[in-house]
């Protein structure tokens, strides 16, 4: 059914009603503020955000209950922040520290929001089955490159690969290994099938991204046993419910690291992009940009491109460039 257009009146009179809840929202932040008075800032991590009640862990490693001032900006899942505490548990949230990187995904209404921030690392997820597509790779680390985070290509459920197919994969994959993408082939069924895993998200802040079908729910909660615990103690820290963990939420691995999960981050894909942008986000494209004989070089077809040349001369791999010019050419075709 399509929706039904509101007249200027009734948009007038919904925004009206978004403005006083806001406003009330903000007072209730205010007035934990004041109870805060004398108390010294403190740092912290924004472990969940339901509405504008957040989840903070402290660098004890404590859950505080907090509130956001509304004209500190948008925090989300990653976030760094200065809070004060205002109570047994509860505080507010008093500023917001720079962030080093940030997944931004467009709303209903075309606004382009943060759905999580600091992110280090892009774990991509591949599997046997559906066969894994290099040009969904590609819109992920192009994505990747774009938001400032190391990537990780991560063929799953290896159990399903007799080992002349893993040596198939890996032959088919090797060219992004040669670009500097570390490239590893996992199983959660298999004894220490998922240390080589491990190993890369030590350290890290890192999300699992990949189509439908390839495991990363099985995934996540093989790397997270203890996944029932952290969403008790979300639960009860916030007195809100366990639905408070529906929303994108980042949690600490056993093994050194975090995992921020998310539906939305799990279904990210790459939105549209300007040319350079998409041209940065291939890696080893950026030597050999701007030696092109024509400065508007479309590296289609132009004679004198210098990415074509590099593809003749085996320095670009052919797949990569037809991909990239797949992505160019539906980027202008939407503009």
């Amino acid at each position: 059914m399509p929706r039904r257009k509101l007249s200027n009146r009734q948009r007038k009179h919904i925004k009206a009603i978004q403005e006083r809840r806001r406003q009330r929202l903000d007072d209730r932040a205010s007035q934990v503020a004041e109870q805060a008075v004398g108390d010294e800032p403190r740092s912290g991590v924004v472990i969940t955000r339901h509405g504008q009640n957040l989840m903070i862990e402290d660098k004890a490693g404590q859950l505080w209950h907090c509130l956001s001032r509304q004209n500190i900006g948008d925090p989300v899942c990653g976030d760094q922040v200065v809070w004060q505490p205002a109570s047994e548990k509860q505080g507010v949230v008093t500023a917001l520290q720079p962030r080093s990187s940030a997944l931004i995904r467009p709303t209903y209404s075309g606004e382009a929001r943060a759905l999580a921030a600091n992110i280090t690392q892009l774990v991509i997820v591949l599997a046997p089955e559906p066969p894994p597509s290099q040009y969904l790779v590609d819109q992920y680390l192009v994505a990747s490159e774009n938001i400032n985070t190391q990537a990780l290509i991560t063929l799953n459920k290896k159990d399903l690969l007799s080992s002349r197919g893993a040596d198939l994969f890996s032959q088919d994959f090797q060219h992004y290994a040669r670009i500097g993408y570390p490239v590893i082939l996992i199983s959660a069924k298999n004894d220490h099938g998922l240390d080589p895993l491990y190993r890369h998200l030590q350290g890290e802040t890192s999300i699992l991204v990949g189509q439908s079908g390839v495991g990363k729910s099985s995934l996540a909660n093989a790397l997270l046993p203890d996944l029932d615990i952290q969403v008790g103690r979300l639960s009860e820290a916030s007195g809100l419910g366990r639905h408070t963990t529906s929303t994108t939420t980042l949690y600490n691995l056993p093994h050194g690291g975090h995992l921020i999960d998310s539906p939305g981050v799990r279904s990210f894909r790459l939105g549209a992009m300007e040319q350079q942008q998409l041209e940065q986000g291939f890696r080893e494209f950026r030597l050999i940009l701007g030696h092109c004989r024509f400065s508007n070089c479309s590296h289609t077809h132009e004679p004198g491109c210098a990415l074509l040349e590099a593809v003749a001369s085996g320095a670009i791999d052919p797949r990569r460039m037809a991909n990239f010019q797949h992505m160019s050419n539906s980027s202008r075709n939407r503009t």
